[in-house]
């Protein structure tokens, strides 16, 4: 599968951004579609989660709150709403995928497939 991961730019903190992540090709049936991020300097680290059907969800602590995740498996696109962006919230974020058994995990090495990275920079 390829994922093309966008929408990623300079803003403001406190600002908003809304990333997408387009899929092609064959992937695992009925995918977990997961985003992470990887700061300058830092290990890349689990943002969100969500389900086949988009019915559910899961997020980091840090984000919870301010991030949604969504997907329309129509257009075969999984989105990323960022709020209240803050400059720790710096970093290339990826989008990911994984089988519906990866359900609840935020480990980067359960997710077999990824998308080049697009850089967010919130500035103070």
């Amino acid at each position: 599968v390829q994922l093309q991961a966008s929408g990623g730019g300079l803003v403001q903190a406190g600002g908003s951004l809304r990333l997408s992540c387009a899929a092609s090709g064959r992937t695992f049936s009925r995918p977990v579609m997961g985003w992470f991020r990887q700061a300058p300097g830092k290990e890349r680290e689990f943002v969100a989660a969500i389900s086949w059907n988009g019915g559910m969800t899961y997020y980091a602590d840090s984000v919870k709150g301010r991030f949604t995740i969504s997907r329309d498996n129509a257009k075969n696109t999984v989105y990323l709403q960022m709020n209240s962006l803050k400059p720790e919230d710096t970093a290339v974020y990826y989008c990911a995928a994984t089988s519906p058994t990866g359900w609840g995990t935020r480990s980067l090495a359960d997710f077999g497939s990824w998308g080049q990275g697009t850089l967010v920079t919130v500035s103070s």
